[in-house]
């Protein structure tokens, strides 16, 4: 895991960007402490931060060129089948110098091309120039777990881990409006978009191939595949296939030359990949995170259960005020776009706490897209069978609103999600889909900003992120589909990458592998969801080994309680800097009016998802005030 950035020029002008490399790979050493170091030439600059990982020599450090030093490259992740495509280079006569996976995937690039890209299973951002031909070629992996930010213009192309690399190239900071009205729906801002207009991020399974003179190849190679029919196994066939593909997954990330431990949050996929790893090794490290005083967020009493059940070495921290107020300002720095997900919080102080003991985890990411894991699953799905229950919620529109809201205990919460689906039973399912997906909805959104109309290029972006959606039907695999493209690689990687890096934390995800993926977009609906269970083949497969307690607990997402801060550490803060009306009126985004209700909501009875909002608000303007 490392950090990369890197320029060609195609001009004279554009060379003259080229020594800015040396103050961007400066800005990515948290997520590579071990190495740093830069190529370049007359008109190439490739920057290398290195966290070794695999064969920690010096004779693996980057940029890596081959023996002739026609080629050289950087690159940012693991190669999980590395050895087999060594073993491949090797009777077509190569010869290896390392150990590790970056000299096979520089070979495999001289021997197979941009074919190499089809042979590789792991998660990756890389960056290979050709001195001989003048071309430069970067890639991300299948399934987007490891970032990569690029800006063209007619003299140079740029690109970087991280927005603060980009920025090191003193590029235009032009803001992208869609991209604010996006944020402030969904708490992210969805990829391929950035918060500046001509910075963007490289989708998913994606290459381009950039000649000397400007001109760019862009090529999908890897989709998520929409069969036209499910598979044909019987329940229980595919149960024991998830089983081995997901064995063979964790097997894969266990491989590592420096300590590797797993995030153990009590949820059936991190207590699946525990069990999983437990077998493959007797001294297995796990973690998992809590909050003091707050038993609505809490759940560590499940992840013990399963680290005493799979004898792992368990380390619980447990949070209060001040540790949150203590890495407030730390992650809030680190975030280089407005990204606004609390879950960030606990995830930066548990890779924090984490890289302590390793260097290394296995987290469960993903198992939520793939498999129908998240309540707004359940409510889709029961959406989708009609019946008297949401007949009755769907005509108590007007009574749900007047019910105590919010997030910050049991039956408030329960009343904010009944609501929710109230209003999601009036909308077509794509509609439905954002409602659900959003924190608040277009017309709040409009009540917000001084300019209330939303762009052209907001619509047409959100057409683009719900278009496996068709108004004339409906099938929960676009659901899960949609989830895989916007939620995971915008919300859930982009904060895991961030959180880890910043601590220089490794985290691996077996969920993600993109064999177990095409498998899982093999299976009929019914396999992953019905009336009473959400992943059901999952929690099936691994009902006779896991503790039956998980199978008794509800659903909770990673949350913390911003409520609380919101209205007692952070309230002086938010009243008289970050939404005081001087800076509202001066800065000239936002609508004042809009600013005053939700701060009245926020210290009412009746907050909903108001604090959810502020937090928006505080990333956003912390971010604005740094950078602008």
């Amino acid at each position: 895991m490392c950090g990369i950035t890197g320029i060609i020029a195609f001009t004279e002008k554009g060379r003259a960007s080229l020594p800015f490399v040396d103050v961007a790979l400066a800005t990515l050493g948290k997520r590579g402490p071990d190495h740093q170091a830069i190529y370049q030439n007359e008109k190439v600059a490739l920057g290398h931060a290195r966290l070794s990982i695999l064969d920690t020599s010096a004779a693996s450090h980057q940029p890596f060129s081959d023996v002739s030093k026609r080629y050289t490259l950087i690159f940012n992740g693991e190669i999980y089948n590395f050895q087999s495509i060594r073993k491949r280079l090797i009777d077509k006569g190569h010869q290896f110098e390392t150990s590790g996976d970056t000299e096979v995937l520089l070979k495999g690039f001289i021997e197979w091309d941009l074919a190499i890209l089809e042979q590789l299973n792991g998660f990756f951002a890389f960056a290979i120039y050709d001195q001989f031909t003048q071309r430069l070629v970067i890639a991300r992996d299948r399934i987007g777990i490891k970032p990569l930010l690029v800006y063209q213009d007619a003299d140079r192309l740029i690109f970087g881990s991280e927005m603060k690399a980009m920025l090191a190239y003193q590029l235009p900071k032009k803001l992208d409006h869609a991209s604010i009205q996006h944020y402030f729906q969904l708490t992210y801002i969805p990829s391929p978009w950035s918060i500046f207009e001509h910075i963007q991020k490289i989708p998913p399974g994606t290459y381009w191939d950039i000649s000397s003179t400007g001109a760019i190849q862009k090529k999908r190679y890897y989709q998520i595949p929409r069969p036209t029919a499910p598979t044909t196994l019987s329940y229980n066939a595919a149960q024991e296939q998830l089983r081995k593909l997901l064995e063979k997954s964790v097997q894969r990330r266990m491989i590592a030359d420096v300590p590797l431990g797993i995030f153990l949050s009590g949820g059936i996929d991190s207590s699946v990949i525990t069990a999983i790893a437990s077998q493959q090794t007797t001294h297995l490290n796990t973690f998992s995170i809590g909050f003091k005083n707050e038993p609505h967020f809490d759940e560590t009493e499940y992840a013990e259960l399963v680290a005493r059940k799979f004898q792992t070495q368990h380390t619980v921290l447990s949070l209060n005020s001040d540790d949150f107020s203590n890495v407030l300002f730390e992650i809030l720095d680190y975030v280089d776009e407005p990204f606004a997900d609390t879950a960030i919080i606990p995830l930066y102080i548990l890779c924090q706490h984490t890289r302590q003991q390793v260097t290394v985890a296995l987290s469960g990411d993903g198992g939520d897209e793939l498999l129908a894991g998240y309540n707004k699953h359940g409510a889709a799905y029961r959406a989708m069978q009609g019946g008297l229950v949401n007949s009755i919620v769907k005509h108590g529109k007007e009574l749900w609103p007047l019910l105590p809201q919010s997030r910050a205990s049991k039956f408030s919460n329960i009343f904010r999600q009944v609501n929710r689906f109230s209003q999601g039973l009036q909308l077509a399912p794509k509609e439905r889909y954002w409602q659900w997906a959003a924190i608040q909805n277009e017309v709040a959104i409009r009540d917000l900003l001084v300019q209330p109309g939303f762009s052209a290029a907001y619509f047409e972006r959100k057409d683009a992120l719900l278009e496996a959606f068709a108004d004339h039907r409906e099938h929960f695999e676009d659901i899960l589909y949609t989830d895989m493209q916007l939620v995971l690689v915008g919300d859930m990687l982009f904060k895991t990458d961030i959180a880890s890096m910043a601590n220089s934390l490794e985290v691996r995800t077996p969920f993600l592998d993109h064999e177990l993926v095409n498998f899982a977009f093999q299976l009929p609906t019914h396999y992953k969801i019905d009336a009473q269970h959400k992943k059901k083949i999952l929690q099936d497969a691994y009902r006779s080994i896991l503790p039956p307690e998980l199978y008794q607990r509800p659903k909770k997402g990673f949350d913390v309680p911003m409520l609380k801060w919101i209205r007692h550490q952070l309230k002086d803060q938010i009243l008289h800097d970050w939404l005081s009306e001087d800076f509202i009126r001066q800065q000239g985004i936002f609508n004042w009016s809009g600013v005053q209700k939700l701060l009245q909501q926020v210290f009412s009875k009746n907050p909903g998802d108001s604090a959810a909002i502020i937090w928006m608000f505080i990333v956003f303007q912390y971010w604005w005030k740094k950078h602008l």
